[in-house]
C-alpha cells in the first residue's frame, strides 16, 4: 500500500478492528401484507421489497409465469442446436468453473443431458493452477483430445474470446452459458445465452451460472416436446425440476442476489431437499457437515455444503466435487464427500494463516481504524491461490474495504520480470468492483491482464513487478469513487425484538419465511442485555448468557460470537453490552433451544 499512517500507532495492536454502527430500519405500513402474519416480520418483509402478498407466494407456478425461459437472449438458437446436437449424438464436452456454482452448473447439465437421452457426453473443469479460469484454448485444445463437437460452457466463457476462437478453428460448436458480465467483445460463439449480455430482456439479471443452465434446460424439454423428440426416441419426458436441488446449492454458494426469482429457485429446491428428493451427493455433504436434513435452510448452502465443495477447487480440483453431486449411490457419495470435508478443513487452516498474516501485515504499516486506506491489496510470495478469495471476504468483512488479495500464479515463476500474479477482489456496498477495474485497466493500458467478475466480487491477473503500481492506482480510484460514508461499517438492524418473542417458536417461523441470502438478507435485531456470564470456547469464540428484565420478571438467553477479539473479550468489567443478533435454533443431542447468534457486541457500562 503506498498510503502512509497519518500518524504512528502509540500502542501496539495485536490487530485492527472496525468499529460498527447499528441503525434500525425505518418501520412502515404493512396493510398491503397478510393479517395473519406476525408484525414483526411483515416489517422485515417490506423493508425487504415485498410489495404484496404475491411477493411471498415462492411456487413452481409463480417461477415459470413470471419469467419466461423465451426472453433469455439466444436461448432459441441454443435450444436448436442442442436438438440437432442430440439427434446427430454428436460428442458433447461441458466446460465448467472451479467453484460451486461451476460444479453445481457442470453437474446439472451433465445430469440433464442424461435425461434427454444422450451418452456422449463428458465434462472438463479447468485446474486453476494449470489453466487458469474459463475456455482457454489449452482447454479447448483437452476438449479436442475427448473428440468434441460441441463445447457448452457453463458459468464462464463470456470472456472467453480466445478460447472460444480456438474452438471454431478446430471446427467445433460453442454455446456459451454464463452470467458474468461481458466486455466491449463477445466472443464469436454459435449461441450465447448470459441475462446479463447487452439487448436480454430476461427480467432476473441476478442469475447464477446454474440458474443459467437451468433455464436452457427448461427450454430444452420444451422445444424437444415441440420436435416430437421423446416420442421419436420413445423417452419419458424429464421433469426438470428434479434439477432444483442443485440449482439452489449452486445460487446460495456464489452469493448472487435473491431477488425473487432466486428465492423461488432456492425455495423450491429446499423444499425437495427437506423431503429427501435429492442426489446421493447433496445427501452425503448434508451428511458430512452435520446439517439435519429435513430442517436444512439457505445459510447451510453457504456455510456448510458450498465450502465443502469450493474446497476441491481451491487446493485440488473440482472434478471431486462434480463427481460427488453425480454420485450413483450414497456409498460412493459418503466416500467422496469425505475427501471434500478432508480438504476444507486443510482449506480453513491454511486460509487462517493467510489472514492472520494478512493483518499482521496491516498492523506494521502503523494502520488503524482511522487511518486505513480506501481499499486494501495485498500479495505475499508464499500465499496460496486457491483461498485468496476467500481472505479477501475476510479482510472485506473485518475492516470494510474493497479488498484484492494476490498470489503467484506458478510457484516455478521466479522471474519477477515475467512472473504473473492472480487477484481475487471483493467489494463493499457503493462500490462496483469490476467498473473499477476497467477504469484503471482503461487508464494504464497494459497494467491489468485480465479480469472479470461482479459488482462485489472480481478476478485478475497482473505482472508480479507491477504490484506497488497497481496497489497504488487501486487505493487512488477507490478514494475518488467512494463517498466517506461508503467506509462505515453499518449494521442494518430491523429494530428491538420484545423479549416475549425470543422464543423456540418465532425463530423456527423466521427460518421458515426465508429463503434468506445476499440482497434479502437473514433478520437481524439489536438491543441492551444484562452479561451474565462469559467465556471462550474453540479458541475464540464467545459464549455469553444474557439476562432481560421484563414485567413479568427476568430471562435468560445464551448467546455466541463467533471469531471475537480475544484481546477485548471476555470483558470482566463489561455489566451491560449492546448487541445485534439473530435468532437461531441450536440443536444439541436432540434437544432445541434458541439462541442469540451475535453479529456485533459492545460492552455499554
Amino acid at each position: 500500500m503506498q498510503k502512509k499512517a497519518k500518524w504512528p500507532i502509540q500502542k501496539k495492536r495485536e490487530s485492527i478492528a472496525m468499529s460498527k454502527k447499528i441503525i434500525r430500519r425505518a418501520h412502515v405500513s404493512t396493510s398491503h401484507l397478510p393479517d395473519e402474519l406476525p408484525e414483526a416480520i411483515k416489517q422485515i418483509y417490506v423493508s425487504r421489497g415485498m410489495q404484496s402478498a404475491q411477493d411471498l407466494e415462492l411456487n413452481v407456478a409463480r417461477l415459470q409465469g413470471m419469467t419466461a425461459d423465451t426472453s433469455l437472449m439466444g436461448i432459441d438458437k441454443a435450444c436448436k442446436l442442442l436438438h440437432d446436437a442430440l439427434i446427430n449424438k454428436m460428442a458433447i464436452v461441458i466446460v465448467g468453473d472451479f467453484d460451486a456454482d461451476g460444479a453445481t452448473s457442470t453437474a446439472l447439465m451433465m445430469s440433464a443431458l442424461e435425461l434427454f437421452g444422450s451418452n456422449h457426453h463428458d465434462f472438463i473443469v479447468p485446474n486453476r493452477f494449470e489453466y487458469g479460469y474459463g475456455l482457454t484454448p489449452e482447454i479447448v485444445d483437452l476438449a479436442a483430445q475427448k473428440q468434441a463437437q460441441m463445447l457448452i460452457t457453463v458459468d464462464n466463457g463470456i470472456s472467453c474470446i480466445a478460447g472460444v476462437k480456438r474452438a471454431k478453428e478446430l471446427g467445433m460448436q460453442v454455446i456459451v452459458t454464463d452470467h458474468h458480465l461481458p466486455g466491449q467483445n463477445l466472443p464469436d460463439a454459435d449461441a450465447i445465452v448470459n441475462p446479463n449480455q447487452h439487448g436480454c430482456n430476461f427480467p432476473s439479471k441476478a442469475l447464477a451460472g446454474v440458474g443459467v443452465a437451468f433455464y436452457l434446460m427448461l427450454a430444452l424439454r420444451k422445444y424437444c416436446r415441440e420436435q416430437d423428440y421423446f416420442t421419436e426416441k420413445a423417452l419419458v419426458e424429464p421433469n426438470i425440476a428434479q434439477l432444483l436441488d442443485l440449482v439452489a446449492l449452486g445460487t446460495v454458494a456464489d452469493v448472487v442476489s435473491l431477488d425473487a426469482n432466486n428465492r423461488i429457485l432456492v425455495a423450491q429446491g429446499l423444499k425437495r431437499i427437506r423431503a429427501g428428493q435429492t442426489r446421493p451427493g447433496i445427501q452425503a455433504l448434508i451428511e458430512i457437515a452435520n446439517r439435519n436434513q429435513q430442517r436444512l435452510v439457505a445459510s447451510d448452502f453457504g456455510f456448510a455444503l458450498g465450502p465443502r465443495i469450493n474446497a476441491a477447487g481451491r487446493l485440488d480440483d473440482m472434478a471431486y466435487g462434480i463427481n460427488c453431486l453425480l454420485a450413483a449411490d450414497i456409498s460412493s457419495a459418503r466416500v467422496m464427500a469425505a475427501e471434500l470435508d478432508d480438504l476444507n478443513k486443510a482449506r480453513r487452516e491454511i486460509e487462517q494463516g493467510m489472514q492472520q498474516e494478512a493483518e499482521r501485515v496491516l498492523t506494521s504499516l502503523n494502520f488503524d481504524e482511522s487511518n486505513l486506506p480506501s481499499a486494501i491489496s495485498l500479495f505475499q510470495q508464499d500465499w496460496h491461490q486457491g483461498v485468496i478469495g476467500i481472505v479477501a471476504g475476510r479482510l472485506k468483512e473485518k475492516f470494510h474495504r474493497p479488498c484484492i488479495v494476490f498470489a503467484k500464479a506458478k510457484e516455478e515463476d521466479t522471474d519477477i520480470e515475467v512472473a504473473e500474479i492472480k487477484g481475487s477482489a471483493r467489494s463493499i456496498p457503493g462500490l462496483h468492483i469490476r467498473d473499477l477495474l476497467e477504469h484503471i485497466d482503461s487508464q494504464n493500458p497494459g497494467l491489468i491482464g485480465k479480469f472479470g467478475g461482479h459488482a462485489m466480487a472480481a478476478g485478475l491477473s497482473i505482472k508480479q513487478k507491477d504490484f506497488s503500481l497497481f496497489q497504488q492506482r487501486f487505493n487512488e480510484t477507490a478514494e475518488k469513487w467512494l463517498k466517506p460514508e461508503d467506509l462505515d461499517s453499518i449494521i442494518l438492524s430491523d429494530g428491538e425484538l420484545s423479549s416475549d418473542m425470543i422464543t423456540l417458536e418465532f425463530a423456527e417461523q423466521l427460518r421458515e419465511s426465508g429463503p434468506w441470502g445476499q440482497n434479502f438478507p437473514e433478520p437481524l435485531f439489536d438491543d441492551s442485555f444484562t452479561l451474565v456470564q462469559q467465556r471462550i470456547v474453540g479458541e475464540k469464540h464467545l459464549k455469553i448468557v444474557l439476562e432481560k428484565e421484563t414485567a413479568q420478571g427476568s430471562i435468560v438467553f445464551d448467546g455466541i460470537a463467533f471469531n471475537v477479539d480475544v484481546s477485548v473479550w471476555p470483558n470482566n468489567n463489561a455489566k451491560q453490552v449492546h448487541i445485534a443478533y439473530r435468532l437461531d435454533v441450536n440443536e444439541f443431542r436432540g434437544k432445541r433451544t434458541v439462541q442469540l447468534m451475535i453479529e456485533d457486541i459492545q460492552a455499554v457500562n
